[in-house]
């Protein structure tokens, strides 16, 4: 059984070549909208390329169409045409007319951006598989790529048990940073006793440097749709929730839109695929607060309540929102099951390693050539992601280290880069995955202050419940910032890790237990950087006040 086929048909809405529309264009420009584009005016260039193609007075048989992030943000705004495969950057509005005349010839040199690089070549993609080659907004383009396939052969040729059985098998663990298997919460939820069960999709993303969220839901929202709903579906739950932070205003946009055009063809609503399971999706607001990443803070908000986190066990999956068993996944997790509902467990396990499956998405950001968002096997070395894909470092400086994981991450140095990025390898380095957020950092980087910026980030992203992230943030950034200014004694420093050890064992949350892991892992690695704040009254890299300090007494 499917849907019914309105939407199909190419509405205004969905989209599409139906029955009555005119034949496929020669030629598609897509247009780059996403968030990091459309802030460097792509907005401007599909609006200059729709009014040059109605100027040229159709004699040029093409389509002008938006598209998702296509990946290499640093390059933007971002333009592809098809079915030639070739892509433009950095384009402007006054370079509308000159990529309208190439069509059919020469490519504008000026613009080119070659796709056989290692930035695109060396990427593996399941999640973004469709990113930059359909349109966000338009249904029909999510059906034309195997969209919502996933959804109907779990609810017409497979049972509740057998879906759980496929994502269990796949390997899969979930991409929001504990790395925890997927099928056991899938199941766990399932085996729940409970009159009602939710489907949470944890979109509260707060890492600095991090964009891997906000861009999947504002290039593929319908792809997590997918996914919560084939997750109701094995959970038994018939609600489902998008807990997502105001400050994302496209991704909100796109997210509610896909949802009103799911249900109106059928994907979403009442007997989904037109059989008898029903599942509803409402997007909740968050307010910022970093802590309501964590998933039981992330309920008491969607619940209205302040976001703060409480003890486990009991567990969401047996005591979640209203008291009802919830499954909570965060985005990249849930965009990656249609994929393997659709192509099967053996597919995704056979990617990545022994295990660690499939692929991950990276923001790649810092001080790096390329940056923008990737998706990469697991087991690629933190090499080959900052040198090949990343295009190494910019200028004549040189690569000291990078951040994974985010404030709740550790700095891996530059004589670990051959380490492979997996769960486990990542964990031995004293860092984690953690939801994506990888952040480069070169030779004009102070690690001391490096640490400092995220504890001060934790501390001011503390809610407060438990005196050990409260007080202990506050403390250990007052300590860091002690010795950046040069005031900071060697007995300062033992102070320093014996208060990392209390806080990350005596907290609430992993807001808390995870605060000391960006000192820990520069207390591991770069030692002497400490040492030579608070001996020789000197920062290497000349970035803290004590440098300025000793500059302006000479």
């Amino acid at each position: 059984m499917t849907p019914n086929n309105k939407g199909r048909a190419g509405n205004g809405n969905g989209g599409g070549n139906g029955p009555g529309s005119r034949p496929a264009a020669d030629h598609c420009v897509r247009v780059c909208k996403a968030a990091g584009c459309v802030s460097a005016g792509s907005e401007e260039v599909f609006a200059a390329l729709s009014d040059a193609l109605k100027q040229s007075g159709q004699s040029v048989n093409c389509e002008v169409k938006g598209a998702g992030c296509m990946g290499l943000c640093a390059a933007g705004p971002l333009v592809s045409v098809e079915p030639e495969g070739t892509w433009y950057r950095e384009v402007t509005a006054e370079d509308a007319p000159a990529i309208l005349n190439s069509l059919g010839g020469e490519i504008v040199e000026r613009l080119h951006l070659p796709t056989n690089t290692p930035f695109f070549e060396r990427q593996e993609r399941i999640v973004l598989e469709n990113m930059g080659r359909i349109d966000p907004e338009r249904l029909q383009e999510y059906l034309d790529a195997d969209g919502y396939a996933g959804l109907n052969k779990a609810l017409t040729e497979m049972g509740p048990a057998e879906v759980i059985d496929e994502i269990t098998q796949s390997g899969l663990r979930g991409r929001g940073g504990g790395g925890y298997s997927t099928g056991l919460k899938w199941g766990t939820v399932a085996k729940a006793v409970g009159e009602r069960k939710y489907v949470v999709c944890n979109a509260d993303e707060g890492d600095p440097g991090a964009f891997m969220d906000r861009c999947i839901l504002e290039s593929d929202p319908h792809r997590v749709l997918e996914g919560m709903a084939i997750a109701g579906y094995a959970t038994g739950a018939s609600q489902g929730y998008v807990y997502i932070r105001a400050e994302y205003p496209l991704a909100i946009s796109r997210l509610r839109s896909a949802i009103r055009q799911a249900e109106r063809e059928g994907y979403l609503g009442n007997r989904v695929c037109g059989t008898p399971f029903s599942f509803t999706v409402e997007v909740r607001l968050g307010a910022g607060a970093f802590v309501c990443g964590e998933e039981t803070a992330l309920i008491h908000s969607i619940e209205g309540q302040r976001g703060t986190p409480r003890s486990r066990p009991p567990y969401p999956a047996q005591q979640g929102l209203w008291g009802c068993p919830t499954l909570v996944n965060n985005v990249e997790t849930l965009a990656n099951i249609p994929s393997i509902v659709r192509k099967g467990s053996a597919w995704f396990a056979s990617i990545g390693t022994e295990h660690s499956k499939g692929t991950k998405v990276f923001a790649l950001a810092g001080r790096v050539n390329n940056t923008g968002l990737i998706e990469v096997p697991m087991g690629i070395s933190l090499r080959e992601i900052i040198f090949d894909i990343g295009g190494g470092i910019p200028g004549d400086h040189t690569c000291k280290g990078v951040q994974t994981g985010g404030p709740s991450g550790g700095c891996i140095p530059a004589d670990c880069l051959d380490q492979p990025v997996d769960y486990e390898s990542l964990a031995g380095l004293g860092s984690i995955m953690g939801s994506g957020g990888m952040i480069v950092v070169d030779d004009t980087s102070c690690m001391v202050d490096v640490a400092k910026y995220f504890m001060e980030f934790c501390m001011s992203e503390s809610c407060g419940k438990c005196v050990s992230c409260r007080a202990g943030t506050s403390q250990l950034f007052d300590l860091l910032d002690k010795i950046t200014k040069g005031e900071a004694s060697e007995a300062d420093l033992a102070l320093l890790e014996e208060l990392c050890d209390l806080v990350k064992h005596t907290s609430l949350c992993g807001l808390g237990q995870s605060a000391p892991n960006p000192v820990l892992s520069t207390l591991r690695y770069f030692r002497d950087e400490y040492l030579s704040h608070i001996v020789d009254k000197e920062c290497p890299a000349g970035v803290c006040s004590i440098h300025r300090d000793v500059e302006a007494a000479v």
